[in-house]
């Protein structure tokens, strides 16, 4: 939740820097053009960070369905210590 707060905050200050320095660093007759520019500049990013929402997505839901599978190897590996202190030779009596 946080990271994709974060992220949109980023896209939209990325926009808004872009408008800004294309108002304030043209002359009033290329001002169209680099808004337009700096608008498409922002769809990209907002693309962009669309693409990477879905990838992390996909990874968490892939790390989910792979987490059982990790416990279930390593319930035999918890096992075997149990096993191997049943089968530990006595100690010799001290004389």
């Amino acid at each position: 939740m946080t990271s994709e707060l974060l992220r949109k905050l980023l896209v939209a200050g990325a926009a808004v820097a872009a408008l800004s320095v294309a108002a304030c660093g043209k002359p009033a007759e290329k001002a169209d053009a680099a808004a337009a520019e700096a608008t498409d500049a922002a769809a990209t990013a907002t693309d962009a960070a669309a693409t990477a929402t879905d990838a992390a997505a996909a990874a968490s839901t892939d790390a989910a369905a792979a987490a059982p599978a990790a416990d279930a190897a390593m319930a035999p590996a918890a096992a075997a210590p149990a096993a191997d202190a049943a089968m530990a030779p006595a100690a010799p009596e001290k004389k």
